[in-house]
């Protein structure tokens, strides 16, 4: 019996997570956008889930999302992908079969945090909130690789960054951007000397607290592994089939 109890209490958790992500993506996507359990591409030429003028998937467990920013697009991309099963349609081999010759960009993983489920991160270090044009902070984001800075989205805050000083210099930083429907885009990054010691999760822990105090829902997008486990740490779940 408690068992039982606990997977259903689970599935609740994982559902409640799945619908505030799909009604986030939805609304990102543009007017008539909707998940489908096939491939249906929306022609939303202001598409917030790709770059102005490309194609752009979202799969949220068992749904997708596409748009394509006209007719012809949307119209390829569906005969392309047609018969894929959801599942297969975040496989970066499977895109390249399927669309020979079309640049692609990911894929990335979304998870997303319900706050009963928050690991808050032991640290020692100290932590403390920063403001963007802060010049420490300034400094650190222009001492990193610009390639680390543009995956992480550092550079995209709308709220303080929370920073752990070494020596008087950041060596980590996390904050987040504030996204419609109340929504808390993560963003992390450590220098690269300063890696491997659990700082990105002490400060990513404090960011993430303060998104909770503030009633919005966690978000985070990872494409590499140790941004993922970094997730995982702190109780985010990964919403794929």
């Amino acid at each position: 019996m408690l068992r039982s109890l606990s997977v259903s209490s689970d599935r609740d958790l994982v559902d409640g997570l799945a619908a505030r992500a799909r009604d986030l993506w939805e609304s990102l996507a543009g007017p008539g956008a909707r998940f489908a359990t096939a491939i249906s591409a929306a022609v939303s030429p202001e598409s917030h889930l790709c770059p102005p003028g490309w194609a752009g998937l979202v799969v949220i467990e068992n749904a997708v999302l596409a748009t394509a920013p006209d007719h012809d697009t949307a119209r390829s991309t569906e005969e392309a992908l047609g018969g894929v099963p959801v599942a297969s349609l975040t496989d970066s081999i499977v895109l390249s079969r399927r669309l020979p010759g079309a640049e692609l960009r990911g894929p990335a993983t979304l998870a997303y945090l319900d706050p009963a489920e928050f690991r808050a991160w032991p640290s020692d270090a100290l932590i403390t909130p920063t403001a963007p044009d802060d010049l420490d902070f300034r400094q650190f984001v222009r001492a990193a690789d610009a390639a680390d800075v543009e995956e992480s989205g550092i550079g995209e805050l709308t709220t303080s960054a929370f920073a752990i000083r070494e020596h008087g210099r950041v060596v980590a930083t996390a904050g987040y951007h504030e996204w419609p429907l109340s929504t808390a885009h993560l963003s992390v990054l450590t220098a690269s000397a300063a890696r491997g010691r659990g700082l990105a999760r002490a400060a990513a822990s404090a960011a993430v607290a303060h998104a909770i105090q503030q009633g919005r829902l966690p978000q985070w997008r990872a494409r590499i592994p140790e941004s993922r486990r970094v997730a995982r740490a702190l109780g985010f779940r990964e919403l794929w089939p």
